[in-house]
């Protein structure tokens, strides 16, 4: 189409009538940094993307000292919507400096009411950004100026691109031809047609994005840049040319903000497609049916909203705790126990308490091929699972002459092999996807703890530990995180299932009793660990032991071992 003096290639996906959702990259991309989102989102939207003026197979304007001004690229955008979508307004996704442009779009009066929803990736407002500095500077404080500093380290390519010639030239030659290999050494995307032949032109051709708007704009910055429509703010935290910081602002500018986070370098449409489809999604079905805001209200609703996490064990305790903590974060929960009653019961807690979306399902850990079918019956229902806490376990006591071969097998069967099975079948579907994710094995303190009284159930943790930490060097390349989660004395059921060696019935049911007696004094929530394996999560820690004594015993296992094997002497009351 034509506009400006320029014409725009502008690709449509997805069935006519469906929501409009818009897609505007960044620099130095063509719209094909979208196509793997797009052909996501198509599946329940129109989907339109468009390569920006002098980009892709649109044409440059001439000269191209003054076309790349905001007030260009909104006549632009505004001629695509006009074309596509007259009598509806539309939701608008940008990239990079795609959202930069969008920012503009989404802040001035002639695009009011065009506009259904924003969500902005990796590319703040310019004139936020200008506010954001002005700020830091006439009130300075000494977090303000490292902020400040931080951010101006991050921007040295700006500098660069506003040096005459010398980046067209870089882009031009070597440059351009090594694009391609830097974006896969350094942000693990390539392939898929990505990026595009005209890559050298491009780039080439937006270093006038950057001349033409960021020194204007950042030194009279407008004082009404307010957004007029719902805007979803994704975050990669490990970007390298944005700090988080930047958007500590952001609800002066956009009174409805919903955020969101994620563990991701700069190029998320290309890395995380499956993450970002889902949240556009869900963000633009929620304002079609006239909700602007998440209603998740729990801490880390910006890192987990959305997300597909499944629970093993989740019918009571530690599993039913963190399932409704990652509800209460505003997750999809899939709350996997055997005991079906149980799974349904935490699944409908969890919709109540603020899940995205929750199901139930049944399955017995130490049953391999029961595993094999849970595992493809939730790819092919609800996909690949985003975090996968392999939490279900039983308890076995007794010294290692009156534990038996049998009482061996139960217990390695659920404790180590039931982690094994979650992990190979899930963790397996995470690495071939490609776009990260987190698995949380919970082990035990006992698992750095010998004891006299729980050999057997001491040896399955230990080895959930140490399957852990080989699994999490092996992974770590895939962007994949694992923890070893230890908690020590939590109130939770499974004293009154645990099991005695050595002991008939009725003293085995004593010793039970006496068990659940000791935890309900010692009196640690199981809500306490669920919170640390949130908070893990978050954190990719490697191994999060919980409870004082836990840490305790962590603490002797790594710099006094000889202090805990004299602990493990001791026989336990009975």
């Amino acid at each position: 189409m034509r506009t400006g003096g320029v014409e725009l290639c502008v690709a449509e996906l997805g069935e006519p009538g469906r929501p409009v959702v818009v897609l505007v990259h960044g620099y130095p991309d063509s719209k094909e940094v979208w196509s793997s989102v797009a052909s996501r989102l198509a599946e329940r939207f129109h989907v339109v993307a468009y390569d920006v003026r002098g980009h892709g197979r649109s044409t440059a304007p001439r000269p191209l000292r003054g076309g790349f001004t905001l007030e260009k690229l909104t006549d632009d955008f505004l001629a695509v919507v006009d074309a596509v979508s007259p009598d509806r307004p539309v939701h608008l996704v940008g990239h990079d400096w795609g959202s930069v442009q969008s920012w503009e779009f989404v802040t001035v009066r002639r695009a009011e009411g065009r506009i259904a929803s924003f969500t902005s990736i990796s590319g703040p407002s310019l004139d936020h950004f200008g506010h954001w500095i002005d700020r830091r500077v006439k009130r300075p404080t000494p977090r303000r100026v490292g902020r400040l500093l931080g951010q101006g380290a991050k921007s040295w390519y700006i500098y660069l691109l506003h040096t005459p010639v010398l980046p067209e030239l870089a882009w031009r030659g070597p440059l351009g031809r090594a694009w391609p290999r830097l974006l896969e050494r350094l942000e693990g995307v390539s392939g898929d047609g990505y990026p595009t032949p005209s890559l050298p032109s491009d780039a080439a051709h937006g270093t006038w994005l950057y001349r033409d708007n960021v020194r204007p704009r950042l030194r009279n910055p407008r004082a009404d840049a307010y957004a007029h429509a719902p805007v979803q703010l994704i975050t990669p935290l490990e970007d390298a040319f944005l700090s988080e910081r930047l958007y500590d602002d952001l609800e002066h500018w956009a009174p409805r903000l919903t955020r969101r986070t994620l563990r991701a370098k700069h190029w998320v449409p290309r890395s995380r497609p499956d993450r970002l489809a889902t949240w556009i999604s869900d963000f633009v079905t929620s304002v079609e049916e006239g909700r602007d805001q998440v209603q998740a209200t729990g801490r880390y609703a910006d890192r987990f909203g959305g997300r597909l996490v499944l629970v093993t064990g989740a019918g009571s305790g530690i599993g039913r705790a963190t399932a409704l903590a990652f509800a209460e974060a505003g997750a999809r929960v899939l709350a996997v126990d055997r005991d079906a009653d149980a799974a349904v019961s935490t699944a409908g807690e969890a919709l109540r308490r603020g899940a995205a979306a929750a199901w139930a399902e049944t399955a017995d850990v130490s049953d391999e091929q029961a595993m094999e079918k849970l595992a493809e019956r939730v790819t092919t229902e609800y996909g690949v699972p985003d975090v996968l806490v392999n939490n279900a376990g039983i308890g076995l006591s007794g010294s290692f002459f009156d534990t038996t071969a049998e009482d061996w097998r139960k217990v390695l069967d659920v404790n180590l092999w039931g982690v094994i099975h979650g992990c190979r079948l899930f963790g397996r579907r995470m690495a071939e996807r490609g776009q990260g994710g987190h698995i949380v094995n919970v082990a035990s303190a006992a698992a750095f703890q010998p004891s006299r009284a729980l050999p057997a159930y001491s040896t399955s943790k230990a080895a959930v530990l140490m399957l852990s930490e080989c699994l999490r060097a092996e992974l770590t390349g895939r962007g994949i995180g694992v923890t070893a989660v230890c908690p020590g004395f939590v109130d939770t059921a499974i004293t009154s299932t645990a099991r005695f060696a050595g002991v008939d019935a009725d003293e085995e049911r004593r010793l039970r009793k006496r068990a659940a007696r000791l935890y309900r004094l010692r009196g640690y929530p199981p809500e306490k660990v669920a919170t640390a394996i949130l908070r893990a999560v978050v954190r990719d820690e490697a191994v999060v032991p919980v409870t004082p004594e836990a840490r305790a015993a962590y603490a002797l296992a790594r710099w006094m071992p000889g202090a805990l094997r004299g602990i493990a002497r001791i026989k336990p009351p009975v």
